[in-house]
């Protein structure tokens, strides 16, 4: 079995910067803000052919209230699935009453624990870990995770005991369907995060912006593979102020790019809004797959959903491939539904296609719509072939093709959609000029060539009356 290391201690310590340096990645936000995690946040790491999982975990003051007492208790949920628990304190800011709570409970449980003394850059050693001996948990093990200096000692005596790569093991490079969940803040993304899961694996507070970080989650259902990744909601930008938000945003960002699928939640109690519109413009620029869920509908009266109907209808024809599900993640209505269309969405956007199949799609589309005439010349569209996946691409080679109106290539986008029978997913349309092989010889004629156009020019001279 990999081991699953926990890295807990109180807020702003350096348990994201450790993250990053055991995962070798910058999967969790960073800066010098107490409470930036409320998640646990998985990632894997590899030391000298020896695997292990890390857990990243909100800080724990022993003051919590109200949302700081549900990232606690992530904290706490992440100690007790762990093997082994990074211990982390601040070596400049010396020893706190919240510290010695943490021992207390890691001492409890009879977790097998290592206690790092982080930032101990700029301070005597000797005095500066002094004080954390009293906390009973062994050996202080100094480092500075923002500069890796001890991180690499202290992981080799970590994994020591720990057997490399497992029989049988293999790097999980494909983690099944990459599920991005999006939407605005206090739309009830993270609970239908955990509605999908089955469990509260991240945190749900009734206020906006509780999610901070992307989290990727890996988990199986029915023995299919995959991983959903919750995001921060996205405000209009003149309503971001707090430049934690703002790294927040670009998180989502990725998140989306990173995605196969991507959900977008809504609520249903205020209708279609222009941020709605802007996440799904980006979603469709990023190439992703697309499906929307208006959430909290069973709260709403049938005049509300009626209307609710027709502004759908009538404001989101752009996004007229993308499946519609209403549904309660808060009672779990019509959340089971969502992995139908998730599933469908993904299978279009990565199925493969061959170019004789295209081109004969293409060639029935020309002959019942040909494409317009440019300066009394004719577009001809000759042949098609596929240029990718998630999204489909779709190669088209011609003449003039450049002048292509954006009308036709929407005919055919939707002749490609409806004939492939896709579901969820954009198409991507690309034109390919087909040019002359001869264009850079115009002119320049080979011997043969010159010795024919002299007999030619004689002969046209012989028959000239006298």
């Amino acid at each position: 079995m990999i081991p699953v290391i926990a890295l807990v201690g109180r807020p702003n310590v350096g348990k994201s910067t450790l993250f990053n340096r055991l995962t070798q990645s910058r999967d969790a936000l960073v800066a010098d803000y107490p409470g930036l995690t409320r998640d646990r946040k998985y990632g894997e790491g590899v030391l000298e052919n020896r695997r292990f999982i890390v857990i990243d975990t909100g800080g724990i003051s022993g003051e919590e209230e109200g949302i700081d007492s549900m990232m606690a208790g992530q904290s706490l949920l992440a100690i007790q699935e762990a093997d082994i628990v990074l211990f982390i304190v601040d070596s400049r800011a010396g020893l706190n009453p919240a510290d010695e709570i943490i021992a207390k409970h890691l001492r409890v449980n009879n977790k097998k624990t290592y206690l790092v003394a982080n930032k101990i850059d700029g301070t005597d050693p000797d005095i500066a870990l002094a004080p954390f001996y009293e906390l009973g948990l062994g050996e202080v093990h100094p480092t500075t995770a923002s500069h890796g200096r001890g991180v690499r000692s202290l992981m080799e005596e970590v994994l020591a005991d720990i057997p490399e790569f497992p029989e049988g093991y293999e790097p999980d490079d494909a983690t099944g369907i990459k599920i991005a969940i999006v939407g605005r803040p206090n739309v009830g993304k993270s609970t239908l995060v955990n509605r999908l899961l089955g469990e509260d694996r991240v945190v749900v507070y009734d206020q906006p912006g509780t999610t901070r970080d992307s989290i990727y989650i890996n988990y199986t259902r029915f023995d299919k593979p995959y991983t959903i990744i919750d995001t921060a909601g996205v405000r209009r930008r003149k309503n971001i102020d707090l430049m934690v938000e703002k790294f927040s945003i670009v998180k989502t960002m990725q998140a989306i790019a990173d995605a196969n699928v991507v959900v977008l939640v809504m609520d249903a109690s205020e209708g279609v809004v222009e941020q709605d519109l802007h996440l799904m413009g980006t979603t469709i620029e990023a190439g992703r797959a697309l499906v929307i869920a208006l959430n909290k509908w069973d709260g709403l009266d049938d005049a509300h959903k009626q209307y609710v109907k027709n502004e759908i209808e009538r404001r989101l024809r752009f996004v007229d491939f993308a499946t519609i599900h209403f549904i309660s993640a808060l009672h779990g209505t019509g959340v089971g539904n969502l992995y139908k269309s998730i599933e469908l969405a993904y299978q279009s956007a990565t199925d493969k296609f061959s170019t004789n199949y295209l081109t004969r799609i293409l060639q029935d589309a020309v002959r019942e719509h040909q494409p317009p005439m440019i300066q009394g010349r004719r577009i001809k569209l000759r042949y098609a072939h596929p240029g990718g996946h998630n999204p489909p691409i779709i190669v088209i080679h011609g003449n003039q093709t450049n002048d292509v109106p954006s009308h036709y290539t929407k005919y055919l986008e939707k002749t490609f959609r409806r004939v492939l029978d896709l579901h969820g997913t954009p198409i991507k349309i690309e034109f390919r000029n087909n040019e002359n092989p001869y264009s850079e010889r115009k002119g320049k004629l080979t011997q043969r060539q010159l010795v024919e156009m002299r007999r030619k020019a004689e002969r046209e001279k012989n028959r000239k009356p006298k």
